[in-house]
């Protein structure tokens, strides 16, 4: 968790009026009491009013609440739709954090936009993305953001399979179907494959630097000369 997703949690807890030990805080948020106390001086610095103090507990005073952001209607339809195409079509990771980013936006928006969430008529089927290949999107995402190499076997569309060893470089959607792109070792070039068509992930543990001609900058300049 971001540091400063932690502090806007902090204030969350403490805004119910009971005071809130940093036992328990550094249990909800999962870090230490050493990292709680530090947070909560760091609030108090900035003006927030939390009064307490450690081995005994914080409470918040009345009155304080955080500013409420302010976002257009667009805006507002814009981030809706975003979330539940998130929560409908990504992996089990970025499905549950939509549904998280929702939650918060509707926590501090003004009560006169509050209601927009939900009366935003944009809606998508949770239904359709099997939960298989949610597990492969958050294995894949976390490769490409971590840069880890991974082996794969991928079936073609006749079902004939063969073992890969590739670097992911990033994700793509395409209405139904999301596609890895990644520089194949096998090939010694770059592939795209469907996420649906790959029967096993594994983890090697090897990691990857980013190389001429082998990067995702490298994989865009392809496609836009092939076009």
């Amino acid at each position: 968790m971001r540091r400063a997703d932690r502090l806007f949690q902090i204030v969350q807890y403490l805004r119910g009026g009971r005071l809130v030990t940093a036992a328990t805080l550094a249990e909800r948020l999962e870090v230490s009491e050493r990292t709680i106390y530090r947070d909560v001086a760091d609030l108090q610095s900035t003006g927030v009013p939390i009064d307490g103090e450690a081995g005994v507990g914080y409470i918040m005073r009345e009155g304080f609440d955080l500013p409420p952001l302010m976002f257009s209607r667009d805006e507002i339809v814009a981030l809706v739709t975003g979330a539940r195409m998130a929560r409908a079509w990504g992996g089990a990771t970025v499905a549950r954090a939509a549904e998280e980013a929702l939650i918060k936006i509707g926590a501090v928006l003004p009560d006169s936009e509050r209601s927009r969430i939900s009366q935003t008529e944009i809606h998508a089927p949770d239904f359709m993305m099997p939960q298989e290949d949610r597990y492969r999107f958050d294995l894949l995402e976390k490769a490409a953001d971590q840069r880890q190499v991974l082996d794969i076997s991928y079936e073609d569309a006749e079902g004939t399979a063969t073992a890969r060893r590739i670097r992911p470089l990033g994700l793509w959607f395409w209405g139904k179907v999301w596609t890895l792109a990644a520089w194949c070792e096998l090939r010694t070039d770059f592939r795209t494959f469907r996420l649906d068509r790959i029967a096993v992930i594994e983890e090697t543990g090897e990691a990857f630097r980013p190389e001429r001609g082998r990067t995702l900058a490298d994989y865009y300049r392809l496609m836009e000369r092939d076009d």
